[in-house]
């Protein structure tokens, strides 16, 4: 802690001008409303569903168990995009871009491959998959009818931020905010109507329509982005060969960030399930304040993805007191916006509550539990700018190390005291809190070990 209050001291020195805001917020700013949209794919179904006239709760409450799970898959193979990024990022900083020109396409292929066979294997077992979310009876019976349409739309949503990993390697936000935001526009009205019907011309589907609308918005995005990609970036669609000198660079980084995610998504998982041991309505509760923290943290993962994208460039151009100067400025400004987040949700503290119900049992152990994903969004906010930099870097298996030791010696632990000690809810939102300072405070410190003496040489 004392190493966390030194680190906080250092960030708001006067900085020089190496580096602008501008040439930070013109990277972070469309990042933020691009990761804004990705999450209300999953908000505004919990949203529309939850004020359905047929068995509301239950379809909020299945919403949220399969977000859960198709959260973890995309996130174990999403990873690409941080690769991606990585990689093209490194090479624009050392001006050799041609050299990974063909490497995009080769891997979009395994991931799209991968993200085919995963559906394949899990629909005919989904039953069995949200039984382990300990969900039964109606719950079950939705949440498998809302997963075997949603898993449609898993290859394209991975294709999707494979591309996205291109723009950003390229230092380019822009475009991938534009599609998500039509996307995320596209999937509002698609919801509305399919989940409720449009007089006499479409029938109401309730939650099979909230999950036809996720997936139709996931292929137009998809469209989107493989028509900006060749109109407007050197980097070709076409599988070719040779396979690029870099692809087995990529595969692991993948590996190491795929065995972090499983480690993340297993903490997701025990949360899940949990909060669906304790009841209908504590599930239900649970899927709005996850839903709102997955907004948050994509909000701030703006400047994460910033990190991500100049600190690569300025690695691979070796410029490494900018980077350290980059960390600060970053941390700064993720800070504001994660206090600015915090006091949002305290103003609309009611009001968010109530947006996605009206069952007065769900909001009443929502309202007790809002107040810790609030007060978490600081502490996320510093986590997040390192995970995004250490990626930028490729040190992908220091975060796979990090995620590892926090889940299973802080996260685990804490959620099964909690849950012994009756804490439900409650205890769930703190190991959250627990494992987020668990995994930002040993980036803070490796990174400064690393590049703080790359300073003084330099």
């Amino acid at each position: 802690m004392v190493c966390f209050c030194l680190f906080l001291n250092s960030i708001f020195q006067p900085l020089n001008k190496t580096l602008t805001n501008n040439q930070i917020n013109k990277l972070a700013v469309p990042a933020i409303i691009s990761g804004i949209s990705e999450p209300i794919l999953s908000i505004t179904d919990a949203a529309i569903v939850g004020h359905i006239n047929l068995n509301a709760t239950e379809s909020l409450a299945a919403v949220g168990i399969v977000s859960s799970f198709l959260s973890m898959l995309i996130w174990v193979l999403g990873q690409s995009r941080s690769a991606i990024s990585t990689i093209i990022s490194q090479y624009l900083g050392a001006k050799k871009v041609e050299e990974v020109k063909n490497l995009p396409a080769q891997a979009i292929v395994i991931i799209v491959i991968l993200s085919i066979i995963i559906c394949v294997t899990t629909i005919p077992f989904s039953e069995s998959i949200f039984k382990l979310y300990n969900a039964k009876g109606l719950l079950l019976e939705y949440s498998a009818e809302y997963y075997k349409i949603r898993i449609i739309g898993f290859p394209f949503t991975l294709y999707t931020f494979a591309l996205f990993g291109v723009f950003r390697g390229l230092q380019n936000t822009y475009y991938p905010m534009i599609i998500a935001i039509t996307g995320a526009c596209i999937n509002i009205i698609l919801d509305f109507l399919f989940v409720y019907g449009f007089y006499e011309i479409i029938a109401p589907m309730n939650l099979k329509g909230a999950a036809v609308a996720s997936v139709l918005s996931q292929v137009i995005m998809a469209i989107m982005a493989t028509i900006l990609i060749l109109k407007n970036t050197p980097i070709s669609l076409i599988l070719t060969a040779p396979i690029n000198k870099e692809l087995p660079k990529f595969l692991t980084m993948i590996g190491n960030l795929i065995i972090r995610t499983l480690a993340l998504n297993l903490a997701l998982f025990f949360a899940t399930s949990f909060a669906t041991a304790y009841g209908t309505n504590y599930i239900a509760a649970y899927t709005i304040a996850i839903n709102l923290w997955f907004l948050a943290a994509f909000a701030v993962d703006g400047y994460a993805s910033a990190g991500n994208i100049l600190s690569g460039k300025l690695l691979g151009a070796k410029q490494f007191s900018t980077l350290i100067e980059l960390s600060k400025r970053l941390t700064k400004k993720a800070l504001i916006i994660g206090m600015l987040i915090g006091g949002i949700g305290g103003v609309f503290y009611k009001s968010l509550g109530r947006m996605f119900t009206t069952d007065v049992e769900v909001l009443s152990i929502f309202y007790a539990v809002f107040w810790i994903v609030l007060i978490m969004q600081p502490i996320c906010a510093i986590t997040f700018v390192f995970d995004g930099i250490f990626k930028g870097l490729g040190k992908m298996r220091d975060l796979r190390n990090v995620l590892l030791l926090s889940t299973f010696i802080v996260f685990v632990p804490a959620l099964f005291l909690a849950n012994y000690l009756d804490f439900k809810l409650h205890g769930v939102l703190w190991a959250f809190t627990l494992w987020m300072i668990a995994r930002g405070l040993p980036l803070i410190v490796k990174f400064r070990k690393q590049f703080l003496p790359q300073l003084r040489k330099h």
